[in-house]
């Protein structure tokens, strides 16, 4: 039976570049899945049910909470998010490496119940830069901007929390900061393969 992965809680403001991190290290790296967190809010334009997010209504979500089906969830921005206990531990079941795309409160709950967590959080140039890049991503009216930054510097007060810090100025140098980390995790706990 193989080994089961390392479970990796990757955080950054709205805009950081997580998401640009993540695919292209998922793209590299057939060892490095993503977990599918259950949301109450609405896809955006190209995101698909059950490849970016499972979709459920309030009630479902309520259910799920219910039956303590969640290893971590949290609201965030009117919406709630979750991580499905079973479908997390089937993945890390399989030996591959899981990213959890959660906020601090998300990461630090995970943390109070799991001990298996490598925490990485992924942090702007600068407040000016994160507003620019929000902006050009577009979709969100100006109230929504703005809790979105205020949202962001209380995130970036956390960022001690975390097991690594990675800057993301140059997009390049950030994806190579996160397949090092990644890399010397896998050094570390005598992992199933190394980096392609």
């Amino acid at each position: 039976m193989a080994a089961n992965g390392t479970l990796y809680v990757l955080s950054s403001p709205s805009g950081g570049g997580k998401g640009s991190i993540l695919s292209a290290a998922f793209e590299r790296d057939p060892l490095l899945k993503r977990s599918i967190s259950a949301t109450t809010r609405r896809p955006r334009d190209g995101e698909q049910e059950g490849q970016h997010y499972r979709f459920v209504d309030d009630a479902q979500f309520d259910a799920w909470i219910g039956e303590d089906k969640f290893v971590e969830w949290a609201k965030v921005h009117n919406n709630r998010y979750g991580t499905l206990r079973e479908e997390l531990d089937a993945q890390l079941a399989t030996g591959c490496d899981v990213v959890l795309e959660l906020d601090v409160q998300g990461m630090r709950s995970l943390k109070n119940q799991r001990d298996d967590v490598v925490s990485i959080f992924v942090e702007p140039p600068s407040f000016k830069e994160l507003e620019r890049r929000v902006r050009v991503r577009g979709g969100l009216t100006d109230e929504e901007l703005t809790i979105r930054m205020r949202t962001a510097r209380e995130e970036m007060m956390h960022k001690k929390a975390y097991d690594h810090v990675i800057m993301n100025d140059v997009l390049d140098d950030a994806i190579a900061d996160f397949e090092g980390i990644l890399r010397e995790t896998r050094r570390i706990h005598g992992s199933k393969a190394s980096m392609p």
